[in-house]
């Protein structure tokens, strides 16, 4: 189709517009893509010869196709014309309207204006018409309203009088005529009826007073209490409708029900002052279950049934006694015996069935679902007030018994002994008794402050035992040193040895069932190592007298006479005799004890080099004394045994024998073997310890002792012999002489 034949098929456009070719991008974009797609198939069908034989029906076909297109546009802009022109119809019928609305408000405001303007004309008619209704209600209300100053004094006398009910009837009568004149007066609040507020303040103090002595009430005067609960019910259900705030006399009754109750049994002048906590809490047990009881029988039923008089008096009861525990432990601190009957009356006897827990009350009375009276940091404070005074009071006390006891070891008497003959003092039983009962009485408060206190104990009794100990010290140091001589030193030791075997025997009175078993070691190691210090202060006493018999042995005259071991005997033995007021076992180890000593100073005599011996006979001679000092004093120690009836222990003197044996030996040559037995007998035996008894025979040339010390090195270490203790390494043996000594030996 060529381009004037499209300019013929395309609508003419009205006067005055534009093509809307170039004002839209879509269309022209659109007409470039058709263009395009028409020389693709127009390429496409005459890109053959033999196709343009066929132009002509291709021509016609889309003239037609033309033709239908622009008939089918010119439907389309026609339904659009019509449309548009239906639209400007109506728009212009709408303007007509609107100009009609708003003729129509114009003279609807013209009419209301002129209305406003008559009302304001009417507004004096109005307020005459106000006035005569209230002129009206006035003299009608007239008579009844110069009767309201009689009955508001009349009232006050009836609250005067207590005659609650009637006053409340009268109360409400004047109120009802208040509401009656309040609403023809448009609100307006008469002079009349000024005195009924402060009027019905009063009723409500004088029904919150009854109720603040319900329990004297219900006892003397149950009519009363009965009409201020009726008086406050009522009003409970009063509706006004004046606007005024709801009196609530119910909530105030139940107030003045708590805080009376609480000022009866709670009050500031009713609290215990300092002492008397247990006057005060004895009163309370009595009291607080009578007072529930008399709520049941009397205040109950003078009250409404959902006042649930008995629970609320125990819930009352509890809370003030809560508060004031509080206040009480907020204030100085308790003594123990006060914080003791608290802890125990707060957690057995409050709710025990002699108060709370009583079968006699109903279950109404339960407070066991309620806070406790003591908090754990109460039961805390409380029980930790109560130790750390017991303890202060228990080192006193101690130290009292101590003092007591340490004042006697001076006296010119000997220990007081008991009818065994033992040396006896009540102050071991009155310590165990102090600390036994002050554990034994916190059972009846709870496990935790026994176990306070049971710890407490302990640390108190291990500190009794240091300053027992310390004490001996000075004791013992003063006595040596003549600043305060005492004349009966040794038997005062020995009293202080049955002292500590007592506390020994008696200590597990301090370990219940419920302690581990591990809890008295301190202790224990606390009184084992008393014990030995007690034994070795008596040691050093008989060592004293011991040494300076022992400095004239070994010598010549020891090798012809017993006389030198006589006298020790008989020193020894004499000592010893106070041993007989020593209870079993302290008596056992301090003889066992006394034996080695004397053995060990015999020992050191021995290594002193003092003697050695010229020849055969003399060795023979020291040989025979060595033995005979053995039996001499095995006889000495077993006699003392057997004396008191006691067990035999082992003996220390048989390393006399041994020594006799290495004395008694003829071949120097086999001095090597005696002094391996030696060794193996007593494993702490010193080259030293050898060379010194060698040194006592005499004979032993230098290279026999190189052979015999060399005999303490060779073979493997001997193991010390169950039971035994040591002995030579106690002895301080001389250093050989340097002559004696090789590069490659010892010299310690």
């Amino acid at each position: 189709m060529d381009s004037a034949t499209r300019d013929k098929m395309q609508p003419a456009l009205p006067p005055g517009s534009s093509c809307p070719g170039p004002e839209w991008p879509e269309q022209e974009r659109a007409e470039q893509l058709a263009r395009g797609a028409a020389l693709k198939w127009a390429s496409g069908i005459f890109y053959r010869p033999e196709q343009l034989a066929r132009l002509g029906q291709y021509r016609s076909r889309e003239v037609q196709r033309t033709c239908s297109l622009e008939a089918r546009i010119k439907s389309v802009v026609q339904s659009y014309l019509e449309g548009v022109k239906t639209g400007v119809r109506q728009l212009a019928w709408a303007l007509e309207a609107v100009q009609g609305a708003r003729e129509a408000l114009g003279q609807a405001h013209g009419l209301l204006w002129g209305m406003a303007e008559a009302a304001q004309t009417l507004e004096p008619l109005r307020e005459q018409v106000v006035q005569h209704k209230q002129l009206q209600a006035m003299s009608q209300l007239l008579p009844r309203l110069r009767a309201v100053p009689a009955a508001l004094a009349h009232t006050q006398t009836l609250i005067d009088a207590q005659r609650l009910l009637e006053a409340y009837v009268s109360l409400r009568e004047l109120e009802q005529l208040q509401e009656e004149t309040w609403a023809p007066l448009g609100g307006l609040e008469l002079p009349v009826f000024e005195g009924l507020g402060p009027l019905a303040e009063a009723l409500g103090q004088a029904v919150e007073a009854a109720a603040g002595a319900a329990g004297r009430l219900a006892r003397e005067d149950p009519a009363l209490l009965v009409a201020a609960m009726r008086v406050a019910e009522v009003d409970a259900g009063r509706t006004t409708s004046l606007e005024q705030a709801a009196r609530d006399w119910r909530q105030r009754c139940l107030r003045a029900l708590q805080e009376g109750l609480e000022q009866i049994h709670f009050g500031t002048p009713l609290q215990p002052g300092p002492g008397a906590l247990a006057e005060w809490l004895e009163a309370l047990r009595v009291a607080l279950p009578a007072e529930l009881a008399a709520a049941e029988a009397l205040v109950a039923p003078c009250c409404p049934p959902h006042y649930n008089v008995v629970r609320l008096w125990a819930h009352t009861l509890h809370s003030g006694l809560r508060r004031c525990l509080q206040q009480l432990l907020e204030g100085p601190q308790l003594e123990a015996a006060d914080a003791f009957t608290l802890l125990h009356w707060a957690l057995h006897v409050y709710l025990g069935p002699e108060m709370m827990g009583s079968l006699e009350l109903g279950p109404e009375a339960d407070v066991s679902d309620l806070e406790p009276l003591l908090t754990l940091e109460n039961i805390e404070q409380l029980e930790a007030i109560f130790v750390a005074k017991v303890q202060a009071s228990v080192a006193q006390w101690l130290q009292k018994a101590l003092d007591g006891d340490v004042a006697e070891w001076g006296r010119e008497q000997e220990p007081d002994t008991d009818p065994s003959g033992f040396y006896h003092s009540p102050m071991p039983a009155i310590v165990l008794q102090i600390l036994e009962e002050n554990i034994r009485v916190t059972r009846m408060v709870s496990e935790s402050l026994q176990r306070r206190v049971h710890g407490m104990a302990l640390s108190e009794l291990s500190a009794f035992l240091r300053s027992f100990s310390d004490a001996l010290i000075r004791f013992s140091r003063d006595h040596l040193r003549g600043e305060a001589t005492a004349p009966h030193y040794v038997p005062y030791l020995l009293a202080t040895l049955n002292h500590q075997s007592a506390l020994s025997s008696s200590v597990s009175v301090l370990q219940p069932d419920w302690v581990a078993p591990g809890a008295l070691a301190p202790v224990e190691a606390a009184l084992d190592e008393l014990q030995r210090r007690i034994c070795r202060l008596v040691l050093e006493a008989l060592l004293a007298e011991l040494q300076p018999l022992f400095a004239a042995l070994p010598s010549r005259r020891w090798l012809s006479s017993p006389e030198l071991l006589d006298d020790v005997c008989e020193r020894t033995a004499s000592f010893c005799q106070d041993f007989r007021h020593v209870r079993d076992p302290a008596v056992q180890l301090l003889l066992a004890e006394a034996e080695r000593t004397v053995v060990l100073q015999y020992l050191r005599a021995l290594m002193q080099g003092r003697l050695v011996c010229r020849g055969a006979d003399e060795r023979t001679q020291a040989a025979e004394r060595l033995r005979h000092d053995a039996a001499q004093l095995r006889e000495l120690f077993l006699g003392l045994v057997r004396i008191w009836g006691l067990e035999e222990s082992v003996q220390c003197a048989p390393v006399l024998l041994a020594l006799r044996e290495l004395l008694n030996l003829r071949d120097p040559t086999l001095l090597g073997l005696e002094v391996a037995g030696l060794r193996q007998q007593f494993p702490d035996v010193s080259e030293d310890h050898v060379s010194a008894l060698l040194d006592l025979r005499g004979d032993v040339s230098r290279e026999q002792r190189l052979a015999a010390l060399s005999s303490l090195q060779a073979g493997p270490q001997p193991s010390p012999p169950a039971g035994g203790r040591a002995l030579f390494s106690l002895v301080p043996a001389p250093a050989p002489p340097l002559s004696s000594c090789l590069p490659s030996g010892s010299c310690a």
